[in-house]
């Protein structure tokens, strides 16, 4: 069976489910919005109407007056006067009116015609600045320009792109109502025009690991001029980079200040990208440089936050890795493994454990559970015997998940809990140092591995709360060693959830929220758990550098035709909704809402909910 033919399979199973669950009306507008999506045409998708528009600008009028002022910041070099007149034009369109355009020229005695332009725009309209200035790259022409700036909150904006028209509006708006420091937006790449976007950016709320590896943020990234000046601006030894090692070191003011701070995320495209050849939006291989700076923006943002590591190049150009110093000396972990009979998957899994594993202080519980083969018996008997630091205890009662982990949590010594099925098998030796040093930092305190099918397809990527309407794997059935959706395949970053099949949690964590919940017995006790730690405070991640084989089959059969268990999943479904409401699962920060909750990869909702 295709990839293809399986994902319209599950499809169908969850329209079923969906048309069941709430009603006919649902399944209807949700189809419809996917037969939108797929058949017809996209121009100008992200753009609001233009009845929207013209209510923004009403509302504007009545309310501008009480929102900050954003001074937009654009250093002109060498400017195609065709881009640049139309990222004017941009500007000067927007809904609302409490903008400053702060122009800076540094281009040669070549390229006359941007500074021309600018000053006849500038003589028309007072809220646009223009300065002719000497070359001091990118990050020292920024300084300059917000040098000049009289608004309360700084945006910045490259002089080849365009703002959507509602830009300044949702921003100030938001701004004004939240008091926060710094929000960021999505964003679309285009060519020609706008009203033919190429593909969105939808990005998370904010993600502290995956901005690490990754400068999700981007654009359009509006701050207080305050904060700007207090880190004292965008650095030139960071060129290529600059933003990105701006916006790391804006954060770490703001923690230093609340250490709940953080960037408020506006779900709506108020910024498109051009992609040229010249530009970064085309990808890194235009600006080699970019790397290399990326990395010390990140190496300069753990010195300052007291972190040990070094960071690595990533997989893919433009991304970072950052290889944590482990604790000295390695803490204990306790890898728990439920099993029932099925020795030689537990074999393989022991075996792949002790052979390739480069971490060395782990201790293996083998949690029996029911198991009939007399075969195991004996099998079990000489684990000890055969495998240094592992036994076998004895759980009895019936089948629960949660219970067999919290059983097996009782004779575990070490700081660290590692839940592992036995039909997983490691590929790479330092997959569990690799998560124990990510689970390690402060503020984490569960991490989660790639796992693949044995077909070399993504298994396990991260769990999103919401996908089918409870939750869903990132990226399933995805090819291995794909960057996925904005490099999230390929870097470490943060997840409302990860699978039990291999997750590490730190023990004091697994005991202060119970460890798993045994009224879960089969599904979502992994997401549940999950969700419980997250709303203690504490963050999961999710590393693509821990990677295994889960030996779980692609078509396991349905439990739909069986009455017993589709009434467990339906209680397991309601018990997910009743612990954590039903509109906290639907909506992941960690996932945009512009995007499909109907499939695993990514692809844009076929409503675009949210976006108009």
């Amino acid at each position: 069976m295709s990839q293809e033919t399986k994902r319209i399979k599950e499809l169908f199973g969850y329209a079923r489910t969906l048309t069941k669950e709430q009603g006919l009306g649902v399944m209807a507008a949700r189809a419809a919005g996917f037969f939108k999506r797929r058949f017809f045409g996209k121009r100008a998708r992200y753009l609001p109407a233009k009845k929207t528009l013209e209510a923004q600008r009403a509302e504007a009028a009545q309310s501008a007056a009480n929102w900050p002022t954003i001074s937009i910041l654009t250093p002109l070099y060498n400017t195609p006067p065709r881009f640049l007149q139309q990222f004017l034009d941009s500007v000067q369109a927007q809904t609302a009116p409490n903008w400053q355009l702060v122009l800076v020229d540094a281009s040669d005695s070549a390229h006359a015609e941007p500074g021309r332009m600018a000053q006849e725009r500038a003589a028309q309209d007072s809220r646009i600045l223009y300065r002719k200035i000497g070359n001091g790259g990118i990050a020292a022409n920024t300084n300059a320009a917000a040098a000049l700036a009289g608004g309360d909150y700084l945006a910045l904006a490259d002089h080849d792109d365009m703002l959507a028209p509602h830009a300044v509006f949702c921003m100030s708006k938001a701004l004004a109502e939240t008091g926060a420091d710094f929000a960021y937006s999505d964003e679309a790449l285009f060519e020609k025009t706008p009203r033919r976007p190429r593909v969105g950016h939808f990005k998370p709320d904010y993600a502290p690991e995956y901005l690490m590896a990754v400068n999700y943020i981007c654009h359009l990234a509006v701050f207080r001029r305050s904060l700007y000046e207090a880190v004292g601006g965008e650095r030139p030894a960071c060129d290529g980079a600059q933003d990105h090692d701006l916006f790391l070191r804006l954060i770490d003011e703001m923690q230093r200040r609340d250490p709940a701070a953080k960037p408020l995320h506006i779900p709506q495209v108020l910024y498109y990208w051009r992609v040229h050849a010249a530009s970064t939006s085309g990808g890194t291989a235009a600006k080699p440089y970019v790397e290399a700076a990326a990395r010390k923006a990140v190496a300069d943002h753990l010195a300052a936050t007291g972190r040990h590591g070094t960071v690595e190049p990533g997989r893919f150009p433009g991304t970072c890795h950052v290889a944590w110093d482990l604790p000295d000396p390695q803490p204990l972990v306790s890898i728990l493994i439920p099993s029932k009979d099925h020795t030689d998957d537990l074999e393989t899994c022991l075996h792949s454990l002790y052979a390739k594993t480069t971490y060395e202080n782990f201790e293996v519980i083998v949690i029996e559970n029911n198991s009939t083969d007399p075969a195991t018996v004996d099998y079990y008997k000489k684990i000890p015997q055969r495998y240094e630091r592992a036994r076998v205890v004895g759980y009895t009662g019936g089948f629960n998940f949660s219970r067999i982990n919290n059983f097996g949590r009782k004779y575990a010594n070490g700081s660290y809990l590692l839940l592992l099925n036995n039909d997983v098998e490691v590929i790479n030796g330092d997959w569990l140092s690799q998560m124990v040093g990510e689970c390690s930092q402060p503020g984490v305190g569960i991490c989660g591995a790639m796992l693949y099918y044995p077909d070399d397809t993504i298994q396990h990527a991260g769990i999103i709360t919401g996908l089918g309407g409870y939750a869903g794997h990132s990226h399933k059935y995805h090819k291995r060693g794909g960057s996925g959706y904005m490099f999230r395949l390929a870097t470490v970053q943060d997840f409302s959830a990860v699978t039990a099949a291999c997750l590490l949690v730190r023990t004091a964590v697994f005991d202060a929220v119970h460890g798993l919940d045994e009224k879960l017995t089969v599904a979502y006790n992994d997401v549940d758990f999950c969700l419980r730690v997250r709303d203690a405070g504490w963050r999961i991640v999710w590393t693509p550098y821990a990677e295994l084989y889960h030996h779980e089959s692609k078509s396991r059969g349905s439990d739909e035709k069986d009455p017993a268990k589709q009434a467990r999943f339906a209680a397991e479904h309601d018990r997910l909704y009743a612990v954590h409401g039903k509109e906290n699962v639907l909506h992941d920060p960690y996932y945009n809402p512009a995007l499909s909750l109907d499939y695993e990869d990514f692809r844009e909702s076929g409503d675009l909910r949210h976006l108009k």
